[in-house]
């Protein structure tokens, strides 16, 4: 059970600019493993935007900044995600950091997707939210159970959920059983919900609530990285409608901090000013608390309580034609061949 530095990396991305934000990524992975982290999380959909314009104005004026998005999204084995895997090799550090995902499916599909990245820059999880949240159905896709895993690391025991999935206890249950000792939540810099005077979602308050909630019922330490409105940010959502920045002034921002297997924040938090907040962990200390409430052991019914979780990867094709790939030679008369699908 290692002592251990984590970072939760509580920042801007460069907004919708993809080759900008991955540098800026890859400096702060080495300003934190310059701090002795060896492990830094960065936030929900980091890499290169939140698509807050989905909030503020009608999707039908939102199709060219949903292009913007695809064009600064990145796959999960593209060149993008490759320069991060060489970061966290070359600085010897655990990363973990939420994208814009596309894929070879489709140019117009999108996932709010996480990676986790090892010290030796191979990408230990790939995990994408399940169900976006209220109008982030206007963007993402949703997606499975795949990634819903805990990993071993040189840090213990680490799994990962995004966002709303801190509020679904059969995801959280699911990351408890599978003898987590890390979480790590991550969030948008800000998540409007209501007009200007009506009673606003408070992102920070329910931030804090899931993270106490989470670490106290898992005896495990949880790390909460939240996005970070930066004024570029801020200024090009403004400019989108005439009440959007009213609507923005008025939501209240997100915030990044760490909890302790009790529930209680270590250390201070991140709110109004970017930055990085560091933290050491002792990972005995998730030991004594399961003699109270350990509820994926002697704590538990599972005589009465039973949960499957079906991790199947969906996609949107299967060839079942194993054998090897063959080139189709088509000359002119000649009718196509055809392989089973």
């Amino acid at each position: 059970m290692p002592r251990i530095k984590v970072a939760a990396a509580h920042v801007a991305p460069i907004f919708l600019e993809l080759g900008a934000t991955i540098e800026k990524t890859c400096s702060i992975v080495s300003e934190a493993a310059a701090h002795d982290a060896q492990l830094v999380a960065f936030p929900e959909t980091y890499i290169s935007a939140f698509p807050v314009w989905s909030a503020l104005r009608s999707p039908i004026h939102n199709h060219e900044l949903f292009c913007r998005l695809v064009a600064s999204s990145t796959l999960v084995d593209g060149p993008e995600m490759a320069q991060l895997c060489e970061a966290a090799r070359k600085n010897r550090i655990l990363v973990s950091v939420g994208f814009n995902e596309v894929t070879r499916n489709s140019v117009g599909s999108v996932y709010n997707s996480n990676v986790l990245i090892s010290e030796d820059g191979a990408i230990l999880n790939h995990h994408r939210k399940i169900v976006p949240t209220f109008y982030e159905k206007m963007t993402w896709s949703p997606g499975d159970g795949a990634g819903l895993r805990v990993c071993d690391t040189q840090c213990g025991r680490l799994g990962m959920l995004i966002c709303g999935e801190n509020t679904n206890p059969l995801a959280r249950y699911t990351m408890m059983a599978e003898g987590e000792q890390i979480h790590i939540s991550t969030y948008p810099p800000i998540w409007p919900s209501h007009a200007p005077g009506e009673s606003a979602y408070d992102l920070a308050h329910a931030i804090r609530l899931r993270a106490g909630a989470h670490s106290f019922e898992a005896k495990a330490f949880n790390i909460v990285s939240s996005g970070f409105m930066d004024t570029a940010m801020f200024d090009f959502l403004a400019a989108l409608d005439s009440e959007a920045g009213n609507i923005l002034e008025a939501s209240p921002r997100s915030v990044s901090l760490i909890t302790g297997p009790s529930g209680t924040a270590i250390g201070d938090e991140r709110c109004e000013e970017e930055g990085i907040l560091y933290a050491e962990l002792d990972l005995a200390d998730c030991v004594e608390p399961k003699q109270f409430h350990d509820v994926s052991g002697g704590y538990n019914r599972f005589d009465i309580f039973t949960l499957t979780v079906d991790r199947t990867p969906h996609r949107p094709i299967v060839f079942a034609n194993l054998s090897e790939p063959r080139q189709l030679e088509l000359n002119s008369g000649d009718e196509e061949s055809t392989d089973s699908v």
